[in-house]
């Protein structure tokens, strides 16, 4: 088993807008990873040396090599494996829909609307994750050491907030950090009116656009 690999970034490729592969160079030989794309905005250039985390599987008698930029992300990837009906281009999606805990406390909190928004995860899909993962993940978050954000709307109102901001075309990682920047920062009571959090929660996302631009 591969644990992991420390090496030279000889390229990255798009084969497809879901497919990223990873050429490491080590010790003078070339292996191709499948990458998340999130972890291949970060080689930002080739002649890096980087240590990357690995998962070998054999599909259909052929070999792949995935890569990730840390244990935990690699371990969460495996925790989706193990569902029914999710293969490694569906775990990548989720991987690469929002940052890790926010993964996590999804998955935990049956968070539907937000997982949704990792393309090919449909409700039942979603669902299922949810159901097979729920208890295994709220112990292994503890070993992971993710911090477990607790604002955010009041359960009863967060589905309407979410499908509305991801209607204006914001991504799930974008409305995750709006409301938690809004519930800590701003201080919006978690049962403020539902237009308030809208309202809060766009304003944020537009500042910054603005630095953005």
């Amino acid at each position: 088993m591969i644990s992991y690999l420390k090496g030279i970034v000889a390229g990255v490729q798009a084969i497809t807008p879901n497919r990223v592969i990873l050429t490491l160079e080590v010790n003078g030989m070339g292996y191709d990873l499948q990458i998340p794309q999130r972890l291949a905005n970060q080689l930002t250039s080739t002649g890096d040396v980087v240590q990357i985390f690995t998962h070998y599987q054999i599909r259909e008698e052929v070999p792949m090599l995935y890569g990730f930029s840390s244990p935990s992300e690699r371990d969460l990837f495996r925790h989706l494996l193990s569902v029914s009906g999710i293969g490694a281009a569906l775990a990548i999606a989720l991987l690469d829909t929002m940052e890790l805990p926010e993964l996590v406390q999804a998955i935990i909190a049956a968070n539907i609307q937000i997982l949704i928004q990792a393309p090919g995860i449909g409700k039942k899909t979603a669902e299922r994750i949810c159901l097979e993962l729920k208890s295994k993940l709220i112990e292994w978050r503890k070993s992971a050491g993710f911090f477990v954000a607790t604002g955010g709307p009041a359960p009863g109102i967060l589905e309407e907030v979410q499908m509305t901001l991801f209607a204006l075309g914001y991504t799930a990682h974008e409305v995750s950090n709006a409301l938690h920047v809004v519930s800590e920062d701003v201080g919006l009571p978690k049962n403020a009116y539902v237009e308030d959090w809208i309202r809060q929660a766009i304003a944020y996302l537009s500042s910054n656009d603005m630095i953005l631009q």
